[in-house]
C-alpha cells in the first residue's frame, strides 16, 4: 500500500490515517505533522527509531548538534554502525549560510529545503545547508510514532521547504512587564526551533547592557554576556536573533532618569526629541554597541506608536510637520545602522497613518505592519496596500492575545495569524513576525507557547493551520504520551473559559479581574452575564480537573504551573463577580429599615461569616491563587516587578477582609429601626 500526500491533499484530509506495517500484524496511524511538510508520501514498512546510528563522521559542527538532537529525541544512544543498526546519512549540496540572510527567497530551491527518505537501508537527509538538515530532523522526530513497546519511523518521502522566508517571533523580554529568565529565553528559543522559525526578535526598551548607561533598568537587564550566550544557544538551533530596540518612541525608562529626561519630547516623556542634537550621540552610541552585540544582518529600531508626534510638530513650529520629524529620524537611525552593515526593520503603523511618510522611506528599509485582531482582508489592506502601492518590502505581524488576558485568547491568536498570512500572501510579503507583548505587567507567558508554535508553524506551511485540531496536535508532539490528551483537554477547557469570561466583564480579563465587584456599573453588568460567568468557572474547573491529574502522575510537565494559575484566576474572576451579585441581591430583598432579625437571616445565608461564606471563599482563593500565581512567576521570570504585581493580590485580599469584618460588625451592632447601610458604604469605607 502506497499513499501520496501533496499540498492540496493535505488540506483536504488533514487526518489522513495511513497505516503501516510494523511487523506481522501491528498497525499505527501516522502522526499529524506541524508544519505540514510541502510532500509527504508514505509506503509499507517502518524501522526502529532506537537503532538509529551516524552512517558517517558528521561533516561540521551544525550536522553534530542535529545528530544529537535527533538521538536524544528518541532517547538512543550514539554507537558506531554495525548489522544490527539504522544508519543516518546527511548530504548538503551547498554550503550556504545557516541562519536567514537579506534579500532569500523561498522556493523548493531555497536554502531550508530539505528532502527525507525512510526505507529499508536508513534515514537519508539532504539539502542545500546546515538548517536544511536541522528541520529535516524536526521533522523526522515528530515521525516517531509508538508501535507496542517500540518507536518506529514508518517508510516514508519527504520533500519540504518554507511558503516564507522569514518566519520570527518576537518577545517582550522585560520591558513591558515582567523580564524573562534566561533560562526561559532557551526555552522559548527550543520551541520556535522546533516548529521551523528562524528568527526570534529580542524585545528592549532600556533591558540589554549598554556601556555608559548605569542608571538604566540595573535590576532588570540582560547583561552582555547573557545575550552572547543566547545569540550561539539560538544560532545552533538555526534561529537568527534579531534585536528589536526602540529607537525613538517607549523610552520613559530612559527619560525617567533625571540626567537624561531632557532628551524626551517632553519632560520625562516616552520618545525622543528629534530636534535635540544630543539625541543623535545617544543613537551613535547605541548603534555601535547593538551591532557589536549582535551578529544578525537584521535590526528591529520600533518607531511605532510614537502619538506625540503631532504635540512635537506644534512645539517646534509649522515648518516641523510629523513626516518630516519621523522621516528625519527614521533616516539616520536608519544610516547608522546600515553603516554597520544591517538591513533595518520599522514597524508601520506611523507610516501609514502619515501617508506622506511611505514615499520617503530609506532605501532598503523593511516595513513591518501590525495588526492583531482578526479582521476582514479589506481592513488589512489598510495596513499593506500604501506600503505594496510604493513596493515597500514588508512583513506581516500578528500577535498573540494575552497582553491584557488572564488566559491567551487563542481563538483570537489564531484566527490573526491565519487571515492576516493570506492577507499577506497577495501583498508578496516577505514573511511574518509573531510577537507577544506583556502590557499589564502580570501576564504568564508560558501559556502562550501553543501561539509561539502555531505562529512559527503557519508561515513555514503552504496551507492553512488547522485551529480547531491544533490543541490535539500539539500536545502529542510536545508532550509524553501519558499526558498529551489531558493537556490537550485542558488547554480547550482554559480557552473556553477565558472565552466566556471575556464575554461577562470585557475583553482584558486581567485588568478586570481586579476592579471593584460592587460598582453599580460592574453589578449590573454581571447581572446581565451571570450565565457566562457560571460558564466560565465550569471550563476553568474542568481544566484543572485535568491539570491536577496530570500534576499527579507527571508533577515536573511544563508549563504546568503556569495553565494552573489560569485556570485558578478566571474561576475566582467567575466567584468574585458572581459573589458580589448574589449579596447584592440578598441586600436588595432587605427593607429600607429592616428588623435585626431580618438582616440576620440575610448574613446567615453565607455572606460573612467566618468558617464558608462568601467573603471567606474570596480570601481563601486569593491566597491559594496568589500561592500558584508567585510559583508560575518564578518558573518564568526573575523577581523584578514580582511585588508590583503581588501587591494587586493582597490588595484584593485587604477589599475582601474589609468587606467582611464590616459585615460582621454591623451583625454585631445592628437594631431594629436602624437604616441600613448601602453595599457601597460597607465595602468601601471604615465602617
Amino acid at each position: 500500500m502506497r499513499l501520496a500526500l501533496t499540498c492540496t491533499s493535505i488540506l483536504q484530509a488533514a487526518f489522513f490515517a495511513a497505516l503501516v506495517n510494523t511487523g506481522a500484524s501491528a498497525q499505527i496511524q501516522h502522526v499529524h505533522l506541524v508544519p505540514a511538510p510541502a510532500e509527504v508520501r508514505y509506503s509499507d514498512g517502518s524501522i526502529d527509531a532506537a537503532k538509529l546510528c551516524v552512517a558517517q563522521k558528521p561533516a561540521n559542527e551544525d550536522d553534530a548538534f542535529a545528530l544529537q538532537t535527533l538521538f536524544q529525541g528518541v532517547k538512543a544512544k550514539l554507537g558506531s554502525c554495525s548489522r544490527s543498526l539504522i544508519p543516518v546519512r546527511i548530504t548538503q549540496n551547498e554550503n550556504l549560510s545557516p541562519l536567514p540572510m537579506p534579500g532569500e527567497v523561498a522556493g523548493p530551491d531555497s536554502r531550508e529545503a530539505y528532502s527525507l527518505t525512510i526505507g529499508s537501508d536508513g534515514v537519508t537527509i539532504s539539502g542545500k545547508s546546515s538548517a536544511a538538515t536541522y528541520y529535516a530532523v524536526q521533522t523526522l522526530l515528530q515521525m516517531v510514532e509508538r508501535a507496542g513497546a517500540e518507536e518506529r519511523l514508518a517508510f516514508v518521502t519527504v520533500k519540504d521547504w518554507p511558503a516564507l522566508v522569514y518566519r520570527g517571533t518576537l518577545m517582550d523580554a522585560g520591558s513591558e512587564g515582567p523580564m524573562l529568565t534566561l533560562d526561559e529565553v532557551k526555552r522559548q528559543i527550543e520551541l520556535v526551533a522546533k516548529y521551523k522559525g528562524n528568527q526570534y526578535f529580542f524585545y528592549s526598551e532600556g533591558n540589554i547592557e549598554l556601556r555608559g548607561y548605569p542608571l538604566l533598568n540595573p535590576n532588570a537587564r540582560f547583561t552582555q554576556e547573557q545575550i552572547r550566550e543566547i545569540v550561539a544557544y539560538a544560532r545552533q538551533r538555526h534561529i537568527d536573533v534579531v534585536p528589536a530596540v526602540e529607537m525613538y518612541a517607549h523610552l520613559h525608562d530612559l527619560f525617567r532618569i533625571e540626567k537624561y529626561s531632557g532628551l524626551a519630547d517632553f519632560p520625562h516623556g516616552t520618545q525622543f526629541d528629534p530636534t535635540n542634537p544630543k539625541v543623535k550621540a545617544v543613537l551613535q552610541d547605541w548603534t555601535a554597541q547593538l551591532s557589536e552585540l549582535f551578529p544578525s544582518k537584521f535590526v528591529d529600531v520600533g518607531f511605532d506608536e510614537t502619538w506625540s508626534l503631532q504635540k512635537a510638530s506644534a512645539k517646534t513650529g509649522i515648518d516641523s510637520t510629523p513626516v518630516q520629524l519621523f522621516t528625519d529620524q527614521l533616516k539616520t537611525v536608519t544610516g547608522l545602522f546600515q553603516a554597520q552593515g544591517k538591513t533595518v526593520m520599522a514597524y508601520a503603523d506611523i507610516m501609514v497613518k502619515f501617508p506622506g511618510i511611505i514615499s520617503r522611506l530609506p532605501q532598503g528599509l523593511i516595513a513591518l505592519p501590525w495588526w492583531y485582531d482578526p479582521i476582514h482582508e479589506a481592513e488589512y489592506n489598510r495596513w499593506l496596500a500604501p506600503l505594496a502601492k510604493e513596493h515597500v518590502p514588508h512583513i506581516v505581524t500578528t500577535g498573540v492575545t494575552s497582553w491584557d488576558q488572564i488566559a491567551p485568547d487563542f481563538n483570537v491568536s489564531f484566527a490573526n495569524i491565519d487571515t492576516f498570512l493570506v492577507a499577506g500572501q497577495k501583498s508578496h510579503t516577505l514573511g511574518m513576525l509573531n510577537t507577544l507583548w506583556t502590557d499589564d505587567g502580570q501576564a504568564l507567558l508560558q501559556m502562550s507557547w501553543p501561539g509561539i508554535a502555531y505562529g512559527a508553524a503557519a508561515p513555514w506551511q503552504h496551507i492553512p493551520m488547522q485551529p480547531d485540531s491544533f490543541f490535539a496536535d500539539y500536545t502529542k508532539l510536545q508532550f509524553s504520551d501519558t499526558v498529551a490528551d489531558g493537556m490537550a483537554v485542558a488547554l480547550t477547557e482554559l480557552s473556553g473559559a477565558e472565552d466566556a469570561l471575556q464575554k461577562a466583564i470585557g475583553n482584558e480579563t486581567m485588568i478586570q479581574l481586579w476592579r471593584d465587584p460592587f460598582r453599580p456599573a460592574s453589578l449590573r453588568e454581571t447581572e446581565a452575564h451571570a450565565d457566562a460567568l457560571r460558564q466560565a468557572r465550569l471550563h476553568a474547573e474542568a481544566a484543572l480537573t485535568q491539570l491536577y491529574m496530570i500534576r499527579n502522575k507527571v508533577p515536573e510537565t511544563p508549563p504546568l504551573t503556569s495553565y494552573i494559575a489560569g485556570a485558578q484566576m478566571i474561576d475566582l474572576a467567575g466567584l468574585k463577580f458572581l459573589s458580589a451579585n448574589e449579596i447584592d441581591m440578598a441586600w436588595k430583598s432587605l427593607p429600607a429599615k429592616p428588623t435585626r432579625e431580618q438582616l440576620l437571616n440575610v448574613l446567615a445565608q453565607g455572606i460573612s461569616n467566618e468558617t464558608h461564606s462568601r467573603c471567606m471563599d474570596m480570601m481563601d482563593g486569593v491566597t491559594e491563587a496568589k500561592e500558584t500565581y508567585r510559583s508560575a512567576w518564578l518558573e518564568q521570570y526573575t523577581p523584578y516587578r514580582l511585588g508590583t504585581a503581588l501587591g494587586r493580590w493582597d490588595a484584593e485580599y485587604q477589599f475582601w477582609l474589609h468587606a467582611q469584618t464590616n459585615f460582621e460588625l454591623l451583625r454585631t451592632t445592628f437594631k431594629t429601626g436602624d437604616s441600613l447601610p448601602s453595599l457601597r458604604r460597607i465595602t468601601m469605607q471604615t465602617f
